[in-house]
């Protein structure tokens, strides 16, 4: 435990009290950089035999950071790392803001960190089931940390997250409600035994990908179709690179060599290749649909919960993933009920809003280089403002919007409903 005169990155950075690598490349080098926020930061682990992550020389898994300000607004925020990352993933997404505007702040390395996180646990859904496992020990943890420092319990938890973080928050709200008070999924990841899913997305994108570059990035061509029949937004064209190619080099294979590794083990991933991976044939081959189905999410959200995504997501493309899990969980609130015979207490039905970011991408820093590209993050921080409006001042949330290029969440939507699926030169 730590008392230190700032526990944002402001202060941080300089003090040693984060990890830089963990959040380098995660957010956009304009994103403001908020201050003045002393306070208690605690860092730990919980018991676990995995041990990928060294941070602190502990050569230990499950490592987790709790920061708690002097200047307390009775609310807790918790997430989970995005990608593979570690407990500082979120440094700058999250924690900067939200511990800025007097919240508490929990996030945990979700149990294994890393390209070889798929070697943690010892059935085939393990490593990935301890995400979720995870989470829930640390907002139980957290709560109990803040209401030794302050006196009493935080008054609201919140859940939030990037990516696989946003999918924690989605899977936190359908099995813990009694942990959160609501939550904001930013761009997470879909998973459905049924598809879509990342093994039935990415095997066309690796697999055409070479095809597509040596048809010269034929945006007309067959193998440039193959990858957007797959759900991918277009390609955009840069002098030295595209955003396909961005992707292709830092994310496709590498997250469905991982995930495959994990869920489909027996799958000659090395002799048969990551592109030609069949999800659909190997439901007969293995038991990867029981692995998926051991932490898949059901859309029976129990909390409110906004999602927030952009339409030029070249990892997890907004169709397969954003609005899969909208679709998801309209149906389970159609088929929730209290005594099987129809819904009968429409005002306990929990809110769920979807806001598409017109050209919204996954990896922020890649507006960079193509600007045509928006960013999310500005968006994402105005959701929890809006959700903490919606949970304790009753104030009703924006329709389901599609948030136009250079626009805002608006009330009512500037337009209503999905973004078109092509970005605007």
């Amino acid at each position: 435990m730590s008392c230190l005169d700032e526990l944002t990155t402001a202060g941080t950075v300089a003090s040693g009290h984060t990890v830089t690598a963990d959040w380098a490349g995660l957010t956009h080098t304009g994103l403001p950089q908020p201050g003045g926020v002393p306070g208690i930061q605690i860092d730990g682990y919980f018991p676990d035999s995995s041990h990928f992550n060294n941070t602190h020389g502990w050569q230990h898994d499950a490592q987790f950071v709790i920061r708690l300000p002097d200047h307390w607004n009775g609310g807790l925020v918790v997430t989970g790392a995005p990608g593979t990352r570690k407990q500082y993933a979120t440094d700058t997404a999250i924690s900067d803001q939200v511990l800025a505007q007097g919240y508490a702040y929990a996030a945990t390395d979700k149990g294994n960190s890393g390209s070889d996180f798929y070697r943690d646990g010892t059935r085939p859904g393990d490593a990935i089931a301890e995400w979720n496992a995870r989470t829930t020990q640390l907002t139980r943890a957290a709560k109990r940390a803040v209401a030794q420092r302050y006196g009493h319990s935080p008054r609201r938890t919140y859940m939030t997250g990037i990516s696989n973080g946003g999918y924690l928050t989605r899977w936190q709200l359908e099995n813990h409600p009694e942990l959160y008070d609501g939550g904001v999924d930013w761009e997470g990841t879909e998973v459905d035994p049924r598809g879509p899913n990342l093994l039935t997305d990415l095997p066309p994108g690796i697999l055409n990908y070479k095809d597509y570059v040596a048809s010269g990035f034929d945006q007309n061509g067959t193998a440039a179709k193959n990858i957007r029949a797959a759900g991918y937004p277009p390609d955009l064209i840069a002098p030295t690179t595209t955003l396909w190619t961005n992707y292709w080099a830092s994310f496709w294979e590498v997250t469905q060599c991982q995930w495959q590794k994990r869920l489909d083990p027996t799958y000659d991933t090395y002799g048969q290749g990551t592109g030609t991976y069949n999800y659909y044939a190997r439901l007969s081959a293995s038991d990867v649909g029981a692995q998926v189905a051991s932490f898949a999410t059901s859309g029976d959200i129990q909390r409110p919960l906004i999602t927030v995504a952009g339409t030029m997501d070249g990892l997890l493309p907004i169709d397969r993933h954003a609005r899969a899990y909208a679709r998801k969980v309209a149906a389970a609130l159609d088929d929730r009920d209290d005594d099987g015979h129809g819904w009968k207490r429409h005002d306990r039905r929990p809110d769920f809003r979807l806001y598409e970011i017109q050209n919204g991408n996954h990896i922020e820093t890649y507006q960079d280089t193509f600007t045509q590209l928006e960013l999310i993050e500005p968006h994402a921080q105005y959701a929890l403002d809006l959700l903490v409006a919606h949970v304790e001042a009753h104030q009703p949330l924006p329709a389901d919007q599609c948030v136009p290029r250079h626009g805002a969440i608006t009330s009512p939507p500037a337009q209503p409903g999905h973004c078109a699926n092509l970005f605007e030169p």
